[in-house]
């Protein structure tokens, strides 16, 4: 007996996964809607079909931190949520860290005077691992231990670290107002 598996399609959740899925979130601000494929990665999504190539791609295993985005204002690894897990949430991007009038976030302004980066593939990763850190009120009491703990989901192949945490620190004071 013969199977034709050619006529075999998975099924995934409640739909089959060669189909096409509405979906809407909010991506920095701006509402978004779009039909995609089922199993579509959210970093494919906000890389392919939105253009927004700040969200690397780097081990596809959820590792090293490089895809790191804020799905419902909480750092998350976008090369392991479906898109259509996003469906109707609130997603902000690297791109989105700054204002509308081009002034620097907190993270972007410290990553840069404290330089915090060397190839750049893993910085913005780090940043918005740092910005979901002063979101959660993450203060200067922390040692580097634990600051490096906080920050030990991101893998960065260039640096030792020291820079960044010092950017960490940096951004922690420009948060609190205490540099300008």
């Amino acid at each position: 007996m013969s199977t034709d598996t050619s006529s075999m399609r998975a099924v995934a959740g409640d739909y089959e996964v060669d189909d096409l899925v509405a979906v809407t979130m909010t991506v920095n601000g701006t509402a978004v809607e779009a039909k995609i494929p089922a199993r579509m990665l959210l970093s494919d999504f906000l890389r392919h079909e939105l253009r927004l190539t700040g969200t690397h791609v780097g081990c596809e295993h959820g590792v090293c931190g490089a895809c790191t985005v804020h799905l419902g204002g909480r750092p998350t690894r976008s090369c392991l949520t479906l898109a259509v897990q996003a469906d109707g949430c609130e997603i902000r991007t690297v791109e989105g860290l700054a204002d509308f009038d081009g002034t620097l976030h907190p993270v972007q302004q410290s990553f840069r005077e404290c330089h915090a980066l060397q190839c750049g593939f893993c910085t913005p990763g780090f940043m918005m691992s740092v910005a979901g850190l002063l979101e959660e009120g993450i203060g200067n009491d922390l040692s580097d231990s634990e600051l490096r703990e906080h920050l030990a989901g991101n893998l960065c192949r260039c640096t030792g670290y020291q820079n960044i945490v010092a950017a960490t620190r940096k951004a922690i004071d420009l948060r609190d107002g205490k540099e300008g």
